[in-house]
């Protein structure tokens, strides 16, 4: 037992020398570097080519399944036939042919990860930007990989009409949804010309909800007076602490009914083949469901779908991050190592138990 006293003294004492040697580095190198971080607000835009990773994956997977000699016979073929490639290439523009060759279609890949404020909201705008930048109509193609369980009215409504800005240059775009596209995130998804989802992937829920909680009689029952002070007969219609009325509670659902019948509108006008009176009561589908009653069109994982279409077209994943400052990487180096110290520390007062 005074082991493991001592240990954890030790240790308390070690994690807290280096986060304070973090913090005064932070402080340190912050002002250094907050021109470098105006001088880029954007991130970096990163491209990750799918037709090679695929391609990679099969042939990790080949080699692995041969033989040592097999093995050494393919990889020098492989050696072989890259050099014939090159070469090939190389001679084509010498003699002037490489402009005479039409361009390969190409597959644009979003990803949009949604949280109930639709955090994502920027990335996506700097991603379908870039690739509205150099998209052609008749050749070229969008994919959406989307998961959301939707969240806040006005950020879904933003995130959404990023996507329409893809379907009003006439580029198609296609909606996969492997977990769950609903509320919000369906809102996004009916946007596409196709969506795609897996077998039980969760999709609808087109409906509105609101809550909140309320506290007056609580601070009545303490003698807690509170105002609520408006100019405008319905500017503020509930809330939390002073006394809700039936008007309020009546103007406040039909503001509800009203963004409910926007949503059932922008369903409808994206995907007329569905009886939205049928789907639109917050009800959601899992994916084989939700193909009977038209919110999809096909059911499928987005990695079958990918992988078909890089034996078409180009596959290029698109996605803008934004770089993280110095202070920010400590902090992450900071809380991992006291997640680890902690982690250690627990995991050694479990052996001592156990023992």
């Amino acid at each position: 037992m005074e082991f493991l006293t001592d240990y954890g003294l030790f240790l308390a004492k070690t994690v807290t020398f280096v986060v304070a040697v973090l913090a005064i580095v932070t402080v340190i190198v912050s002002a250094a570097h907050r021109k470098q971080d105006s001088d880029d607000p954007d991130g970096e835009l990163h491209l990750k080519r799918l037709n090679e990773g695929y391609k990679r994956l099969k042939e990790n997977l080949q080699q692995k399944l041969m033989g040592e000699s097999d093995r050494k016979a393919w990889l020098k073929g492989r050696k072989k036939a890259k050099k014939a490639e090159a070469k090939a290439k190389k001679k084509a523009a010498k003699d002037g042919e490489t402009g005479d060759e039409p361009e390969s279609p190409r597959v644009f890949v979003i990803d949009f990860n949604g949280d109930i404020k639709a955090s994502d909201n920027d990335s996506l705008r700097k991603a379908v930007t870039a690739v509205l930048s150099v998209a052609e109509p008749e050749r070229d193609e969008v994919v959406i990989r989307l998961e959301s369980g939707g969240g806040l009215v006005h950020a879904y409504g933003l995130a959404a009409a990023q996507l329409d800005r893809i379907r009003a240059k006439k580029i198609p775009l296609t909606a996969c949804v492997d977990k769950v596209a609903a509320s919000g995130g369906y809102m996004m998804a009916c946007v596409a010309d196709r969506i795609i989802a897996s077998p039980f992937a969760v999709l609808g829920s087109i409906g509105v909800v609101a809550q909140l909680p309320n506290f007056h009689r609580l601070l009545k029952k303490n003698d807690v007076d509170f105002e609520v002070l408006t100019a405008g007969e319905h500017k503020r219609t509930l809330t939390v602490f002073g006394e809700n009325t039936d008007k309020g509670r009546q103007k406040f659902l039909e503001d509800l009914e009203d963004t409910h019948v926007l949503f059932k509108d922008y369903v409808s006008e994206r995907r007329p083949s569905v009886d939205i009176q049928a789907v639109a009561n917050g009800d959601i589908w899992f994916g084989r469901r939700a193909l009977d009653v038209h919110l999809i069109d096909e059911v499928k994982t987005s990695d079958e779908y990918l992988i078909e279409a890089c034996d078409r077209a180009e596959v290029v994943s698109v996605s803008f991050r934004r770089k993280r400052t110095l202070p920010e990487k400590l902090g992450l180096a900071a809380s991992a190592a006291i997640e680890h110290s902690v982690w250690k520390l627990l995991s050694t007062l479990r052996h001592r138990n156990i023992q």
